[in-house]
């Protein structure tokens, strides 16, 4: 449960999106078909679009880390297709002053441009307003279901940060600490409290060179699988074949190729400098290992088997190393910045409107197994009939073909107006659906490939280890 203080700061967050919703300038009365844009409180902007053939549907767009500015839709060929089919569509950016992870003034962005849109460019409130986010922006889409109060009537989340930002940022060190630690520890580096970018470029840099230098030896190439294991890395790389679940050596190259080898230069750089940007944005470092039970992590792992392979192939103890990282962790985290990220950027669970949930099986920078997360979540919640979870039998982060995007955002629409889910989200019915679509239009929205999967476990729980200065112990969501 959430504890008391936790409860009264999300009553004051919820009170400031008020306020600013009513604050909002109004925009010009130019009601119809069009494309409009308008400003934010904050002096962010946003964008609508509305085609001449409106079916009374809004879809309030959320789009993902790495730009400030306003988006209203994935992509050019799904939103066209999307108002082709009669959707208006609008999104906010986020706070032009902010970092880039915005979940701060995102909310607020978000229901202000809702408000905006039906006030003065819409010819009528909508019928129904559904939520679309991408990446970060998935994760806007659950907290803006969760914050619905009547304003959102469903949500599509695709490739979404559902995990949300703690356990994101605790995973995240949990493997780099590995990494230092076992490979390195004679040459500490900053994995947490950055100030300054310049700072986590640094750090990006020099993990960077320790996963290139590992990948040459038996040695280093099973310790590299440990700390992939808690980084929670895809074995099934771009470009590659998916590796056979006994062939292990396949499965580490794989994740290797995803972290530190890919196009340019593999995930490492983005995470750790999007880490600073966390920091930034919490006034802190939220992330903590001290007291962590690394084997109990490593027990949870889908790659528990592959490590434990490579740990016999090269000879190594992986007991002793995973007493010795239990041992030496040492980081702990400024308590004010793990509030702010709970309050912020961690989903309750507690949903108000049905919500579907879109992932590729081998995300390589948000890892499916952030959906098993998010799901046990829900389920504790008592919110799982709201919830259903698909899942696309691709590579890369939020690969999804135009197809399926609108064969989703028809199936959460079709969920509204019936009230029930029935088979809408079974992926027979959302390949079928994403066919069809595509055969409408040509051929050119891409061939879809939904299947039935079952992520494995998401690392980074690290638990209410340490109490805050007041005695008080952390809390978040799910635990």
């Amino acid at each position: 449960m959430l504890g008391a203080s936790t409860s009264r700061a999300r009553a004051a967050l919820a009170a400031t999106v008020a306020m600013a919703v009513l604050a909002v300038a109004p925009a010009a009365h130019a009601a119809g078909p069009g494309h409009y844009t308008g400003t934010t409180s904050d002096g962010g902007g946003w964008v609508a679009d509305v085609p001449a053939n409106w079916n009374g549907t809004l879809l309030l767009y959320s789009h993902g880390y790495g730009t400030l500015a306003p988006q209203d839709a994935p992509d050019a060929t799904t939103e066209a297709t999307l108002l082709g089919m009669g959707y208006a569509m609008a999104g906010s950016g986020y706070d032009p002053n902010g970092p880039l992870w915005a979940l701060g003034s995102a909310l607020p962005d978000q229901f202000q441009t809702l408000s905006a849109v039906e006030r003065s460019v819409l010819p009528h409130r909508p019928r129904d307003v559904l939520a679309l986010g991408t990446s970060m922006g998935g994760l806007i889409s659950s907290l803006e279901d969760q914050g619905s109060n009547g304003r959102i009537n469903g949500a599509l989340s695709t490739c979404g940060i559902v995990a949300g930002g703690v356990r994101l940022e605790n995973y995240q060190l949990d493997g780099e600490f590995a990494m230092n630690q076992l490979l390195a520890a004679s040459e500490p580096i900053q994995l947490a409290g950055y100030t300054t970018p310049a700072q986590a470029v640094t750090a990006a840099g020099q993990l960077q060179a320790l996963g290139v230098q590992a990948q040459t030896t038996a040695q280093g190439r099973a310790r590299l699988a440990l700390a992939m294991a808690f980084l929670n890395v895809t074995d099934w790389a771009p470009g590659m074949t998916m590796p056979s679940p006994s062939d292990y050596d396949a499965q580490e190259a794989g994740q290797y190729f995803t972290e530190f080898s890919g196009v340019p230069f593999g995930i490492i750089p983005f995470t750790v400098t999007g880490t600073q940007q966390v920091d930034e944005a919490a006034g802190g470092s939220p992330t903590w290992d001290k007291g962590v039970n690394y084997a109990a992590q490593l027990a949870r792992s889908p790659y528990l088997g592959e490590v434990e392979a490579l740990y016999r192939e090269a000879g190594l103890n992986l007991g002793a190393d995973l007493r010795e990282l239990t041992r030496d962790a040492n980081t702990t985290a400024d308590p004010k910045a793990v509030r702010w990220l709970e309050q912020t950027s961690q989903a309750t669970g507690r949903l108000q409107v049905p919500e579907l949930d879109m992932h590729t099986i081998a995300d390589d920078l948000v890892p499916i197994q952030m959906e098993n997360n998010y799901r046990q979540v829900v389920d504790r919640a008592g919110s799982g009939q709201l919830l259903r979870q698909s899942w696309v039998q691709r590579q890369i982060h939020c690969n999804f073909t135009p197809s399926e995007l609108v064969a989703g955002v028809q199936a959460i629409q079709r969920r509204v107006d019936t009230g029930h889910w029935g088979s809408l989200a079974d992926p027979s019915s959302l390949e079928a659906r994403a066919n069809a679509i595509d055969a409408a239009n040509g051929g050119t929205l891409g061939t879809p490939a939904f299947i039935a999967y079952q992520p494995g476990t998401l690392t980074g729980d690290n638990g209410p280890l340490d109490p805050f200065t007041d005695g008080s112990w952390p809390q978040w969501p799910g635990r």
